[in-house]
């Protein structure tokens, strides 16, 4: 018998109580089509679990609640949902970040501590059957992931001490923000930067210090989201969007057309079971770095300046392992 039968007999039984109905375990059983047994079953477990008032009624034949002010939890949960609420816990510590970390455990230990689920269900015992990998990050600090929160909803300006790490160095901005973005744990703030006069890709986790300023911005009504990272590979962004041709082998094109890599994206197959994915994006140097990881198995047939970085790149990695090693 399923948790949810369960969970909607107990609700039953409750109702009919209730309604002063005095039901009994006969007239359950046959109204529900379970055993008597069943019924029984579902009593032990409003007595034991929920510390329902229940009480039979000698001369009325059925059941009463000796307190009738005495009502049902408000959180009631099958097995399923306590579940999936694991998981969606469990994946949220991953994809969040560490920033939330202590805020989701001790919302899992509110949330559980008040659970009085019809199925006994141990979340302890659920992570020795469920493994979530943890992605390298940057960490963000809470407190200013909060911050920008606010400042986006109330629509204030945030002055920031960021490092770019292309370049290398420190430098302040003034900044309207608009989304925080999360990828694979690390957070993102897309915002119109003052000082470049454009709107940018900031990583939180480099910014060492903030300010959320009393000035206030007006959000740019034909900025969109979507619009905006149909344009970026993987969050990179770069300049005006271009087409991207890569051809992958017959080993690798199995593994690349699981997954929709960019919202442009378009597949032709080839005869020898490899393929050539394109799309439009003007992030290519994130392009660079994903394309050499799949080694000799990928090649990038367009644009021509992202195939001769790839070239290049490719004969300073050959050149660094033919020379002698730094470490013998």
């Amino acid at each position: 018998m399923s948790g949810r039968q369960q969970l909607e007999r107990i609700m039953e039984i409750d109702r009919q109580v209730r309604a002063g109905l005095y039901p009994s375990a006969r007239s359950l059983a046959r109204e529900l089509e379970v055993s008597e047994r069943t019924i029984y079953q579902d009593r032990q477990f409003l007595l034991d679990r929920l510390r329902a008032p229940l009480a039979y009624d000698r001369r009325r034949g059925g059941w009463y609640y000796t307190d009738p002010t005495w009502v049902l939890p408000s959180v009631l949960m099958t097995e399923g949902e306590l579940l999936a609420f694991f998981l969606s816990v469990e994946a949220a510590r991953r994809c969040l970040g560490t920033p939330f970390e202590a805020a989701l455990r001790s919302a899992v230990a509110k949330i559980t501590g008040s659970l009085k689920a019809p199925v006994e269900v141990n979340l302890e015992e659920l992570r020795e059957c469920y493994a979530f990998a943890p992605l390298p990050i940057a960490g963000a600090r809470e407190d200013f992931l909060l911050d920008l929160h606010r400042a986006i909803q109330e629509r204030h300006q945030v002055r920031i001490h960021y490092y770019t790490a292309s370049r290398g160095c420190w430098q302040e901005r003034v900044v309207d923000p608009y989304h925080l973005y999360n990828r694979g744990g690390d957070w993102y703030l897309i915002a119109f930067d003052h000082l470049r006069s454009a709107f940018r890709t900031f990583h939180t986790g480099r910014v060492d210090r903030w300010e959320v300023l009393a000035s206030g911005f007006t959000r740019d009504s034909g900025f969109r989201l979507e619009e905006w990272m149909a344009q970026a590979f993987q969050l990179e962004r770069g300049e005006e969007p271009v087409e991207v041709a890569i051809r992958f082998d017959p080993y690798q094109a199995r593994y690349i057309r699981e997954r929709r890599w960019h919202p442009t994206q378009e597949v032709e197959e080839l005869a020898d079971g490899g393929l050539i994915l394109r799309f439009r994006t003007g992030g290519l140097a994130e392009v660079r770095r994903w394309v050499m990881g799949y080694g000799s198995h990928a090649e990038v047939l367009a644009p021509e300046s992202l195939r001769e970085e790839v070239a290049a790149e490719a004969e300073a990695v050959v050149a660094l392992y033919k020379g002698a090693s730094s470490g013998r």
